[in-house]
């Protein structure tokens, strides 16, 4: 494991949009303790958390996203068998919000939990900080009261490179994490984290002191919940 750990490092190393290896290794780490509770198998969840992000469109492509080519190679050069190899690159197919708005979910459990660890990292106070980070990143500001979220109705309308602000993608994305949770431990953790994220909000809007937004976010929790 320590060997693919460095392989993983060498790809993400140099990312600064929060899918570094910072990003990784808590997704690890959550993922081996939600399989602790459900009695998953810790080896395939360990190797699907690892390489989640090694082809990611948003790092490396859409072909990459497809084809997988540095998880197979890594897994290939690891020497993991060809048995595990294609059950573990078939589930990082299946993981990730824009996969799952076009209706694909892991087929196992074990990446049902890695899907919910990742998810859960981008909800509470570290999934802020990233999502702020992916904004820097693109040249985005955190908040505008002028700019209000899309509705995001596919993968497609998700998927277009619109400028946009952090608290706009926390409605358009993050808020909706929480529903999206496959396994017990992993509805538990999103419900803690996801509070987090909304009390921020209520802050925020207070503090900006834009009541339309605190109606628009209210009415969204509405929806969200219904």
């Amino acid at each position: 494991m320590d060997e693919l750990i460095s392989k993983v490092s060498d790809l993400l190393m140099a990312d600064d949009s929060g899918h570094n290896m910072d990003h990784v290794m808590r997704v690890l780490r959550l993922a081996t303790d939600f399989a602790k509770k459900e009695h998953a198998d810790f080896e395939i969840v360990s190797y699907i958390a690892l390489l989640h992000d090694v082809d990611d469109y948003k790092l490396f492509g859409m072909e990459n996203a497809k084809k997988l080519p540095h998880a197979r190679k890594i897994l290939k050069e690891c020497k993991v068998s060809q048995e595990k190899q294609e059950l573990i690159c078939s589930e990082l197919t299946k993981l990730g919000y824009s996969t799952r708005l076009k209706g694909l979910v892991p087929n196992t459990l074990e990446g049902k939990i890695v899907s919910d660890a990742d998810m859960c990292d981008a909800l509470g106070v570290t999934g802020v900080i990233r999502t702020y980070q992916y904004s820097l990143k693109h040249g985005d500001s955190f908040f505008d009261k002028t700019i209000f979220p899309r509705e995001i109705l596919d993968a497609t309308n998700y998927m277009k490179n619109t400028s946009s602000t952090s608290v706009c993608h926390l409605f358009e994305k993050i808020l909706k994490l929480k529903g999206l949770m496959l396994t017990t431990a992993g509805k538990q953790e999103a419900q803690n984290r996801h509070q987090i994220v909304v009390e921020m909000l209520h802050h925020l809007f207070e503090e900006e002191n834009v009541p339309e937004w605190e109606e628009y976010f209210k009415s969204y929790l509405s929806s969200i919940e219904s």
